[in-house]
């Protein structure tokens, strides 16, 4: 029996609030020089990230309301649903191409990113079904049918866009998922060997991406292609130092270094902020990801108990890629940094998935 809490967790709510502020101020600064010089508006990514902002946490906030047990009923159809929007962005009359990668479909002013709606709904799913397998998820089978059938199937729809970033961050989330839903060690590391060899594969075959790989050992043998972001990013970070230059002084920020409002944000923010700034951001993801991980060992039911996991990892796994990415430590991946990037859908995902986090906290059996 689930005893219902009077509040959600406190600490979770304030440490994405936070988060939440600190990415506003930190996409208005990142992005004021590209919104004026593109669209003559230096305030063009603040008024779209305020709006988004705000039908996110109004999401947030009715998720909050309904019991998450709901989703369990409804995890089929949230699969099936993500995967028709997976399917439809490859449509050319349909799906939208951006630099070379068809990962988005036009709503009219806005798009959105199938791939941003996947992740939630295959946590959903495994969710779902890892509670109701049980002690199966120890036989091979019980594994494959269908868990990894699935994950296959999406991983394959989303790097046909091409996006080999989100299928890292999906597949890492579903393996923690399995790993908390008991499976056994020895299937864990075959299917880890097999996952390493893929994306090893992946990068491969693509001359794109070994050129990244390249780039990432020594970034500074091809400064003016593939080593040229990694190397701007560093330099935004170098030139930072303790305290920063001060909000809205970046330099790298005026065209050198690209997506800054988007994958480098983060760069910016410890050119501008300095390693204080830095440390009190990587922080509070580390106080995300505690919260997380605490609801979901209280929470009295293995569907809550994983769905909390899957969130977590998915959310805090994004983020450790992406400061990771711009602090030179991996090469680049195109994944943004949860709750301080400029994007719509990837915020209005991350505070649905952070307000059944606070639903299930309400059950929970200690704080």
């Amino acid at each position: 029996m689930r005893l219902k809490k009077r509040s959600p967790d406190f600490l979770l709510f304030l440490t994405t609030m936070l988060l939440l502020v600190i990415g506003i101020v930190m996409v208005f600064s990142a992005s004021a020089v590209v919104a004026e010089q593109k669209f003559g508006n230096a305030y063009y990514f603040l008024k779209l990230q305020l709006g988004w902002a705000a039908i996110s946490l109004f999401a947030m906030v009715m998720v909050m309301m309904i019991d998450y047990y709901r989703i369990k009923k409804l995890a089929w159809s949230f699969l099936i649903m993500g995967l028709v929007f997976l399917v439809a962005v490859l449509i050319p009359d349909i799906g939208k191409e951006i630099k070379g990668a068809q990962r988005w479909i036009d709503l009219g002013p806005i798009s959105f990113s199938p791939a941003e709606l996947i992740k939630l709904c295959m946590v959903f799913f495994m969710a779902a079904s890892l509670s109701q397998t049980g002690e199966k998820i120890k036989t091979l089978r019980g594994l494959i049918f269908p868990h990894l059938g699935i994950l296959g199937l999406v991983v394959v729809l989303v790097l046909l866009q091409p996006d080999l970033g989100t299928a890292v961050v999906l597949g890492g989330t579903i393996y923690l998922m399995l790993i908390a839903a008991g499976a056994r060690w020895a299937h864990l590391f075959g299917l880890a060997v097999t996952g390493v060899i893929g994306v090893i594969a992946i990068i491969i075959s693509e001359p794109y991406r070994m050129r990244r790989l390249t780039a990432f050992w020594d970034p500074w043998q091809s400064p003016l292609d593939a080593g040229f972001q990694t190397i701007q990013s560093l330099y935004a970070l170098g030139s930072g130092g303790l305290f920063g230059l001060g909000l809205g002084r970046s330099r790298q920020k005026m065209f050198y270094l690209p997506e800054q409002h988007t994958d480098f944000i983060f760069s910016i923010l410890g050119e501008e902020l300095g390693y204080l700034g830095v440390l009190v951001v990587i922080l509070l993801f580390f106080l995300f990801i505690w919260r997380g991980l605490r609801i979901a060992v209280t929470c009295p039911d293995a569907f809550g108990s994983l769905l909390a996991v899957g969130i977590t990892c998915m959310i805090g796994f994004q983020a450790i890629i992406n400061i990771a990415v711009a602090s030179g430590s991996m090469p680049v991946t195109g994944i943004t940094l949860p709750f301080l990037s400029y994007g719509g859908s990837s915020l209005l995902f991350t505070l649905l998935g952070v307000g059944i986090l606070l639903n299930i906290s309400k059950f929970s059996t200690s704080r």
